[in-house]
């Protein structure tokens, strides 16, 4: 949250590495701020929103993420995108080799969707959630950042209705990022 003397009635939002930078009048109580925030937080998804990847791109990049990560161990047969997935953010079958992914990551930070993409890559790799799929984690530098926006989606949908914010699965789990 950014306020400025100079600007009088504008508000602006924009993507500033991984922060979200709000402009906004110095003159401006902190009830119109915080309706401000949430309808500009809503308005940058929606333009994010409008960058998905594909299945193709998201298979790609599932690719580019294995050779950086995992020595390009992980070798997917298809990574998609899929609309049933309301209490995990993806899913990964190892005999397969599939993952799946919910539609609710998309608009997310790139690292977030990259963090959610390693975790199911590391489930080719090692199927449960014991030391050894752990470490695979430990070499992706943004493993705690994203978790803990992963765990504020969650925790944000679970708070009282706040007129014009976005609201997400209240059911979300962000420990059960995998199936």
């Amino acid at each position: 949250m950014r306020r400025s003397a100079r600007r009088s009635r504008t508000v602006s939002a924009y993507r500033e590495g991984d922060r979200t930078v709000v402009l906004i009048p110095a003159r401006m109580s902190h009830a119109e701020e915080q309706r401000w925030v949430a309808q500009m937080l809503e308005k940058l998804a929606a333009q994010e929103s409008r960058r998905i990847l594909g299945d193709d791109a998201l298979e790609a990049r599932a690719r580019e993420l294995s050779a950086a990560y995992l020595g390009g161990r992980a070798q997917p047969a298809q990574v998609r995108w899929v609309t049933n997935q309301n209490s995990r953010w993806g899913s990964c079958t190892p005999s397969e080799r599939t993952i799946r992914l919910s539609h609710r990551l998309q608009g997310m930070p790139e690292y977030v969707l990259d963090y959610v993409l390693l975790h199911e890559l590391a489930h080719l790799l090692v199927p449960d959630h014991g030391p050894a799929f752990w470490a695979l984690l430990e070499a992706y530098p943004r493993t705690e950042r994203a978790r803990g926006y992963l765990e504020g989606v969650v925790s944000a949908a679970r708070l009282p209705h706040i007129p014009g914010a976005r609201h997400s699965d209240p059911g979300s789990d962000p420990a059960r990022s995998c199936g």
